[in-house]
């Protein structure tokens, strides 16, 4: 009983990071093809925007790729250390 439940924890989390994964791809492909048309756009018109037509939305973080980032932690410095 327990190799049949470890078996099933460790398929669940295969198929969990695979899905984790395939949702990044998305996610990542779909950007590439946002900007790939705001070049096409840019290229046809050749264009300098100002800061009226220009748009801002596009430049925003999306919130779903912000909680895959892992947090830094900062390292100690002791400045004190560096003349001695």
């Amino acid at each position: 009983m327990r190799k049949i439940l470890i078996l099933a924890i460790v398929f669940n989390s295969l198929l969990w990071s695979a899905n984790a994964d395939s949702e990044k791809e998305k996610r990542l492909k779909k950007q590439i093809e946002i900007e790939m048309e705001n070049e096409k756009k840019y290229s046809r018109e050749q264009t300098f925007y100002s800061e009226k037509y220009y748009d801002f939305k596009g430049s925003e973080v999306n919130k779903e790729t912000v909680e895959s980032i892992e947090e830094i932690e900062p390292l100690e410095f002791d400045m004190d250390s560096v003349y001695d």
